[in-house]
């Protein structure tokens, strides 16, 4: 019988093999000569592979091993990393590094680790061969990930508005999920991730655990089904402030959604250009509107006020779910609430939540957190606090809220320390022109109003 490791005393984490038979991926992993963790991937009615995609194929078969590797290696977080077919070329070694230094930063920080210095993934030192993929002539359409809350539904409407064909998909089970594509009206693809069960064992062992950028790996799955299937273009609905770091801590910034923030857009984007196909290009069609504009945009589109939702307890593998679609009690509904607040008429919104979270001394808390009133921002998929700052300031201006408990608090107590100048909502409704949205779909932007 097998000794059980002890994870945190684990020397190498092993990229052991990946490979794809009949709609499944299976990759393998391992720390040190311990029992292989096996991941499987599955894609459902998997069309067989052309000749001229197989190369592409397996390019992005091995870009999902090594990043999906990222939910074991936190388990020990061992010294070495090594890639069983050999060192990485430049480019890829240093898409990982920096998306597991990057993309654990938040793990780092709640453990009190620091891994700065410690990820090197092995690399050949050879200079960059050819300097793009061949163009695969991928179909013109377009893989939409839906995540059940406001901005995917932005992303489709946008793309709907101006005759793009898509794909609404998602990775996993989630009724709440199925149900909010379903309403989109356009076709579905649903990939099924299986953990190895063995990373539950190793939790059970004492494993390191944590946040991991879990936007990283369904964006290589993603990657694996637009070749696979035939799509030349994947657009997540990562919004501005995604980019924005959480907190700042000993010289690192510590930011929660950096998987979905623009410098992984483009370390991602540009790799897939040089390694899978010229002509697949990965964005997020909302790279230039903040949160308070995507709210906005999103309070147009009624059909789905009664199946979306952004509340994370959700979506959460292990653990309690809540009786409804929002627990009112997360930083995700409170930030919701507080950003559709001043673009929904207040009946209405009460009604989405089943309550009115601003009239509760009990959430104040979390309202600060937001505001980042004596506190940092959420280790959630959140807005800056500054556009949380002018989504309360204009809520305090308007009578229908200022008697509510956290608004007339906002009023008495925190509004004398800010500066007015900086609280008005209008240049958050502006959008920037930083993003990879290809051509074929920027027409879909000047939708979003």
């Amino acid at each position: 019988m097998t000794q059980p490791i002890q994870p945190r005393l684990t020397q190498v984490f092993r990229f052991v093999r990946a490979s794809y038979a009949e709609g499944v991926a299976e990759l393998a992993y391992a720390f040190d000569q311990g029992e292989e963790l096996i991941e499987r991937v599955r894609f459902p009615a998997p069309p067989a592979l052309t000749p001229e995609r197989k190369h592409a194929f397996a390019a992005a078969l091995k870009l999902l091993h090594l990043i999906a590797g990222i939910s074991y290696y936190k388990a020990g977080v061992p010294p070495k990393i090594e890639v069983a077919d050999g060192p990485l070329d430049d480019a890829t070694a240093n898409l990982l590094d920096d998306l597991y230094l990057h993309g654990l930063a938040e793990f780092a920080y709640r453990n009190g680790l620091d891994l700065r210095g410690r990820i090197a993934f092995p690399r050949s030192g050879e200079p960059p061969g050819k300097v793009e993929a061949a163009a695969l002539h991928l179909p013109k359409r377009t893989l939409v990930p839906i995540g059940g809350g406001k901005d995917s539904v932005v992303a489709v409407e946008a793309i709907k508005q101006v005759g793009g064909e898509a794909t609404a998909v998602w990775v996993g089970n989630s009724p709440l999920i199925a149900a909010c594509a379903e309403r989109t009206g356009l076709p579905t693809l649903n990939i099924q991730r299986e953990l190895a069960p063995g990373l539950f064992e190793l939790n059970r062992l004492g494993a390191w655990n944590g946040h991991i950028p879990v936007t990283a790996v369904n964006s290589a799955i993603l990657v694996l089904a637009a070749v696979l299937y035939g799509y030349d273009s994947i657009a997540f609905a990562n919004e501005r402030s995604a980019s924005a770091a959480t907190l700042e801590y000993e010289g690192q910034q510590v930011n929660h959604q950096w998987s979905k923030g623009y410098a992984f857009e483009q370390l991602l984007g540009d790799w897939l250009h040089t390694h899978v196909a010229a002509d697949l290009d990965y964005c997020s069609l909302l790279r230039p509107f903040s949160e308070l504009a995507i709210t906005r945009a999103f309070a147009k589109h009624t059909p789905y006020f009664d199946v979306f939702s952004s509340c994370n307890r959700n979506f959460k593998i292990l653990g309690p779910k809540p009786a409804d679609r929002w627990c009112g009690q997360c930083p995700k509904c409170h930030f919701v609430f507080l950003a559709l607040a001043p673009f929904l008429p207040k009946p209405r919104l009460l009604t989405i939540f089943g309550r009115n979270l601003l009239d509760d001394d009990s959430q104040a808390a979390g309202f600060d957190a937001l505001l980042e009133y004596h506190d940092h921002k959420p280790f959630e998929c959140v807005g800056e606090g500054a556009e949380a700052r002018a989504a309360m300031y204009t809520l305090s201006q308007r009578p229908e809220w200022q008697e509510d408990a956290l608004v007339a608090r906002f009023r008495s107590e925190i509004l004398p320390q800010l500066d007015v100048a900086q609280l008005t909502l209008e240049p958050w409704l502006r959008p920037s022109g930083e993003h990879r949205v290809p051509d074929r779909l920027q027409a879909a932007l000047s939708t979003i109003t």
